[in-house]
This record gives C-alpha cells, sequence and structure tokens, in this order.
C-alpha cells in the first residue's frame, strides 16, 4: 500500500498550482475586461460630459439609442464590414495555410512575407494605405491606369470605401490567421491522411473528410477572433480613424467609431458608454451562436 501512496499524485499540490494559475488569468479577466465592461453598463445609467457633470437618467440613453438613426446606420455598416471581413479572411488565411504546410525551399520566406504585415502598426498600415490609394497620384492609381482604373477615388468613393477596407483588413490579418491554421494542420495525424489515401480518397475527399472536421476548434477561433476585431477592435476603429475617419458621408463610421465621436468629440460619455454596453451584448450573442453551432456540427 505504502508504494501504491507514493505512485499517486498530491491532488491538494495540483489543485493550489491549478487555482493559482487559473488566478494570473481570472485577475486579469476582471480588471481589464470585467471591470470596465461593468463600469460602462453604470455609465450609461447617466448623462456624463467629461467636465463634471453626472446626471442619473435610468434608460434615456437606451430610449435616444432606438431613435438614433446615424446609430442604426453604423450598426449597418459595421454588419456589412463583419459580413464581408470574416468569410474573405477565413478562406483566404485558409487556403494560404494549406498552400505552405508543406516544406519546399523558401516556404519560410514566404511565410515571413505573409506574417509581416501583422507585425508592423495598424496605424503606420492606415497612413501607407492612404497614400498608396491617393486619388489619381497614388501608387495604386498609377499601376491600374492602363486598365482604365486611374481615377478610382478608392477612400473618398462611398460604394468602394468600406469593400477596399475590408481589403486593406484582410491583407492586413492574414498572415496571423495563417499561422492560426497552420498549426491546427500540423495537429492533424498523418495517419489519418494515409488510411484516406489507401481507401482511394482524392485531395478534396481528404479535405473534407479529414482536414476540415479536425479544424472546428482552429475555425471556431479565427472566427471569434475575426469577428471581434472586425466589430470593435483595432480594425474597426484604428484603420477607419486614420484613413476615412468614418467618411465620405459616414460610409465607413462602425458603430465603435461612433461612441468614439460621440464620446470625444461630443462629450456625450453616458451615451457612448451605453452604445458600448449593447455591442458587448451584441458579441456574446454572436459567439454563443458560433460556439453552439460549432458544436453542434454546423461547421464541418
Amino acid at each position: 500500500m505504502s508504494g501504491l501512496t507514493m505512485l499517486v499524485p498530491r491532488r491538494p499540490s495540483q489543485a493550489r498550482a491549478g487555482y493559482g494559475f487559473f488566478a494570473l488569468d481570472g485577475i486579469g479577466l476582471v480588471v481589464f475586461v470585467a471591470g470596465p465592461a461593468l463600469l460602462a453598463i453604470a455609465i450609461g445609467l447617466f448623462d456624463v460630459d467629461g467636465f463634471g457633470k453626472v446626471e442619473f437618467v435610468g434608460l434615456d440613453n437606451y430610449r435616444l439609442m432606438a431613435r438614433d438613426q446615424l446609430l442604426w446606420k453604423s450598426f449597418g455598416i459595421t454588419a456589412t464590414y463583419v459580413a464581408l471581413f470574416v468569410p474573405l479572411a477565413f478562406v483566404v488565411s485558409l487556403c494560404l495555410a494549406l498552400l505552405t504546410r508543406r516544406d519546399y525551399p523558401g516556404v519560410g520566406l514566404v511565410r515571413t512575407a505573409l506574417f509581416l504585415p501583422n507585425v508592423i502598426s495598424l496605424v503606420v498600415v492606415g497612413v501607407l494605405w492612404k497614400f498608396l490609394l491617393t486619388d489619381k497620384t497614388g501608387a495604386v492609381s498609377s499601376i491600374l491606369a492602363p486598365f482604365g482604373l486611374g481615377d478610382v477615388s478608392w477612400l473618398s468613393d462611398t460604394a468602394l470605401a468600406l469593400p477596399t477596407l475590408v481589403l486593406i483588413s484582410v491583407w492586413f490579418l492574414m498572415g496571423y490567421q495563417m499561422l492560426i491554421f497552420l498549426a491546427g494542420l500540423q495537429d492533424i495525424p498523418q495517419d489519418l491522411y494515409d488510411a484516406a489515401t489507401v481507401d482511394g480518397a482524392n485531395y478534396w475527399q481528404r479535405f473534407w473528410s479529414v482536414t476540415w472536421p479536425a479544424l472546428r476548434p482552429t475555425s471556431f477561433f479565427v472566427l471569434v477572433t475575426s469577428l471581434v476585431n472586425a466589430a470593435t477592435g483595432v480594425l474597426a476603429f484604428d484603420l477607419i480613424y486614420v484613413t476615412t475617419q468614418g467618411g465620405p458621408a459616414n460610409a465607413t463610421s462602425t458603430v465603435i467609431y461612433y461612441a468614439y465621436q460621440q464620446a470625444f468629440l461630443y462629450g456625450r460619455f453616458g451615451y457612448a458608454a451605453a452604445i458600448s454596453a449593447m455591442i458587448v451584448a451584441a458579441l456574446i450573442v454572436v459567439t454563443g451562436a458560433l460556439f453552439a453551432a460549432t458544436r453542434g456540427g454546423a461547421i464541418r
């Protein structure tokens, strides 16, 4: 019995170690996520102008949201941006991961080149692309001039500004998502591919029967991070602030940028906090739906 007792791990010490590791992350979540979120919900119940005025207004800010046409337009723009960016970035990054998963001469250089945009500050990326897309005189206009596209206003046309920002966002984030998919692909046992090949499966059959089901957890992570980045992250604010500032004619004013305008341009901090609370609630609902779809097998 004594020998068996020595082989049994000390569960209390293991539990303490586990709680210790969890506590570090838990403290960070409480301090930097849960705390500010609760504070935003609380501020949303007040009329705060940033100059000492703090007046309790209850749900007035939320009632005002229902009548704010510009807010609902920004919600629509955000939904369009997310609907274009998330699937496009997902497909492009997955294709790049499949193309660079094998070792061949120069593959490391290719991976580095694809990931390089992600290590640059998004503010710098925005300034760079704004310079490249300058009307008529920019590098992009010069390159496309022989094809009759030299006079196109990529960031000044209400119909083109948002799709242009989507393409820039995909270019910026595809390298990061490619590495995430590469990590998921490397975890798939080669034996599964060998067995499928022996059974006579071609490349596409192996992809749909082996690769795609095994990538479900990775796909969920990529989808959620893309959603957050496109809805409330740096893509939804930093890039727009640097390139278009919500224009032209509010055609690229996402909801998080609209909340920034309400707070720091018009001094309506309570109203901006209420908008932020609604954004968080919407993200929780959408993320829960994605989680349910992934666990239920909808993403296969």
